[in-house]
């Protein structure tokens, strides 16, 4: 059992700094999302990809801790990086939809709450965007309806800002401007 003390103490010390640090970095991802003006769907994005960063670097310090030999983990990755591999080569929509996913998130100046319009040769889709998932951005048309379209297609087509906060927020003060003062009668 002396053998396995001081791994089983440098596992409590790193597990005890992985609570830390996920507390910490989400603490400071929140007052940069404020800061910053970011949504909460984006927020809640960024908080998941840095956890999984945190989680894979525990893992391999939790690696290296126990003494698992580099070889047979270096084995065991480019097995499942090889087997992963197929199976994004034979669903590419999946890898594509999530990279198309994360261009769109990022990059793309349509944002959440934004009413948009995706044109088509023949057709137009028009609605609010209310999410971007890693694999569908969802729309909420005028009469309710959910419209739901895979992140790779909207990637390939034309998008149009119908109209954003910024727009809403120009409209409201015209329309305050437009209004004749009243002046109280004396």
């Amino acid at each position: 059992m002396e053998s396995y003390e001081l791994q089983i103490i440098e596992t409590a010390i790193l597990l005890l700094l992985l609570v830390a640090v996920r507390f910490f970095t989400q603490r400071a991802i929140k007052k940069l999302a404020i800061h910053l003006h970011v949504t909460i769907e984006r927020r809640r994005v960024i908080v998941r990809v840095i956890n999984f960063l945190v989680l894979l670097l525990v893992f391999v310090l939790l690696t290296m801790i126990w003494g698992v030999d580099r070889k047979q983990m270096l084995v065991f990755i480019t097995s499942t990086i090889t087997v992963l591999g197929i199976a994004f080569f034979a669903q590419w929509s999946i890898l594509s939809n999530i990279t198309a996913g994360l261009v769109m998130f990022f990059t793309h100046p349509a944002k959440l709450g934004d009413i948009i319009q995706i044109s088509e040769k023949d057709y137009f889709l028009e609605g609010k965007l209310t999410s971007i998932s890693f694999f569908f951005m969802h729309l909420e048309s005028t009469d309710g309806q959910q419209i739901t379209i895979p992140n790779n297609i909207t990637l390939q087509k034309i998008i149009t800002i119908v109209e954003n906060e910024d727009m809403r927020n120009k409209n409201a003060h015209a329309k305050d401007a437009s209004k004749p003062f009243n002046f109280p009668k004396l």
